[in-house]
């Protein structure tokens, strides 16, 4: 027999020598043992097959159930980090991706466990974007239609303390009121509750006197120091109030609105120089800083045209009634041009129009009202907004609770409740906010 043929194995070989002199029986023995051996070894390789094609199949159904529950975590847990309970009221961009891919379908037998579970981590991901912007309505308080008269025409002695066409107001943090009484040439006070004024400076007689005023046009009060500053529009000063002493503060100025800042600087309005100068308080012996205006008169930017009433806000910006113009200027501290906050399309009863308007004041929210005199309604203008709004008044001019005429000044008290000088009705009427 030779070497390679098959079944033969080493020690059977070396068991065989060059002697070919071997008898049938130790043959037929030899080749016995090697079938025996061979028949084992392919049943052998039989159960390996069989096992291995058990396996296999139950082992990749294994791993793609493993991977369809990990794709159902990671889609819940996206899910969850997206709770619509935590949205805020209203969403206005939102964008969510999520990418997931499946792992390969395509598998080979050859194909390991480990490989398998690697591609899914690599391909499997999540990827969230999300822009949530919240806006809240503007509030925008409100007051009865009806207004309350607090000064005018509820005294026993009208000759004494009834006002003649008042137009400046200043209210306290005691709720008492101030207001230049222009016509009777005097500055009245009412404290809260009492239906009689008290006269604190003028009323005595039309005058160039220290102790006369002359058309008086507005008044501001020095809380701490318990004196008031007044424009004398007709003197053409500035005149400061204590206790019945005068002094001049500002000389030679065609003054008509006052303002006084936290800062201890006071504003003035010079319709003659058509500018707003502003002074240290204690400190007026220079002409003051311009402004707002000084440019001279006319309908730009940089001008004004008969300026009158005037407020300024914490950051020292100021608001001033530029009457001919029939529209409100802002002017920013520094600016070297102001921005039309109110009006600007001329004479007129439109919501975009205002005519020959006087008092203006800011409330805390930075809306921006108005005294519109000759449409006899007070107006709420919001900064950058073509039009504004009736707040009270505009039912024509009379004397009705819910009427104005001509009014004149505005302010607030510290509960929000609204006061208007209404000059052409000789009153001052207080319009209670709605809670």
């Amino acid at each position: 027999m030779n070497r390679n043929q098959i079944g033969v194995c080493d020690s059977e070989s070396e068991s065989v020598t060059s002697n070919s002199q071997q008898t049938p029986t130790d043959r037929s023995t030899s080749s016995s043992r090697c079938f025996v051996k061979k028949k084992l070894l392919w049943i052998i390789i039989g159960i390996i097959v069989v096992i291995l094609v058990v396996t296999i199949p139950t082992m990749i159904i294994k791993i793609k159930k493993t991977n369809k529950i990990k794709l159902s975590t990671v889609a819940a847990e996206t899910t969850n980090m997206i709770n619509p309970s935590t949205v805020a009221t209203e969403i206005t961009t939102q964008q969510i991706t999520i990418t997931a891919k499946n792992p390969t379908t395509e598998e080979s037998p050859a194909t390991s466990t480990s490989t398998t579970t690697s591609t899914t981590t690599s391909t499997t991901t999540s990827t969230i974007t999300s822009t949530t912007t919240t806006t809240s309505e503007p509030k925008f308080n409100k007051w009865k239609q009806d207004g309350i008269t607090v000064v005018g025409w509820i005294t026993e002695k009208p000759e004494l303390y009834e006002p003649s066409f008042p137009e400046g107001i200043y209210i306290d943090k005691n709720k008492n009121i101030f207001f230049a009484d222009t016509m009777n040439h005097r500055i009245v006070e009412w404290k809260q509750n009492i239906k009689e004024g008290q006269i604190v400076a003028g009323g005595n007689g039309n005058g160039n006197r220290m102790d006369q005023l002359n058309r008086p046009t507005d008044v501001i009060v020095d809380e701490q120091n318990h004196f008031i500053i007044i424009a004398d529009m007709f003197n053409g000063r500035v005149i400061q109030w204590f206790n019945q002493n005068q002094q001049i503060l500002i000389h030679n100025i065609a003054c008509y609105g006052l303002a006084i800042d936290q800062y201890g600087f006071l504003y003035v309005s010079d319709k003659e120089k058509q500018a707003v100068r502003r002074w240290k308080m204690g400190e007026y012996n220079n002409e003051g800083t311009v402004v707002a205006g000084g440019n001279g008169v006319g309908n730009q930017l940089s001008l004004l045209r008969n300026p009158t009433f005037i407020f300024v806000d914490e950051d020292q910006s100021v608001y001033v009634t530029d009457n001919a113009n029939h529209r409100v200027m802002k002017w920013r501290k520094g600016a070297k041009e102001g921005i039309v906050v109110a009006g600007r399309n001329g004479q007129g009863g439109n919501l975009n129009q205002l005519s020959d308007h006087r008092g203006v004041i800011i409330d805390d929210l930075g809306h921006i009202y108005v005294a519109d005199y000759g449409n006899h309604r007070i107006m709420r203008w919001c900064e950058g907004k073509a039009e504004g709004e009736i707040v009270v008044g505009g039912n024509g001019p009379g004397r009705p609770p819910n009427h104005l005429n001509n009014p004149t000044g505005l302010s607030f008290d510290d509960e929000g409740n609204l006061y208007v000088v209404d000059g052409g009705a000789n009153r001052i009427q207080k319009f209670e906010i709605i809670l």
